[in-house]
């Protein structure tokens, strides 16, 4: 079993920035690939970014691409999300989840509670 703890989330202007930390306890994450997904209201939930289990390499959606940066510490116990140059349209619970670290959520066993971004215009 894995917990996972979102944290960081808030309200910020357009144009700022906001990191999301994601504690795991239970299990060392360096066995899982995680990855971020976001739902913002009416809508399905979205993939934005996942690190792989070994090697650590990346993939962003689009959306994001040169504006969010994915990372995870040496331990192994904490991946955060950096998010530089927010949009409104950015505005959504952020999920932590750990799993394949694919860009599919179906992918995922383990899934934090979330946490909150606004992104006021």
């Amino acid at each position: 079993q894995v917990q996972l703890v979102e944290s960081g989330g808030g309200l910020v202007q357009a144009g700022g920035s906001l990191r999301l930390s994601c504690a795991a306890s239970g299990r060392s994450l360096w066995q899982y690939g995680m990855g971020w997904f976001r739902q913002a209201p009416g809508k399905e939930r979205e993939f934005v970014a996942s690190i792989s289990r070994i090697v650590g390499s990346t993939r962003y959606a689009d959306s994001v691409k040169g504006r969010f940066t994915i990372s995870r510490d040496n331990a192994k116990i904490t991946v955060y999300l950096q998010m530089n140059s927010l949009k409104p349209e950015d505005t959504a619970v952020y999920y932590c989840a750990a799993g394949t670290g694919s860009a599919y959520d179906r992918e995922y066993d383990y899934w934090g509670q979330g946490t909150q971004v606004t992104v006021s215009s």
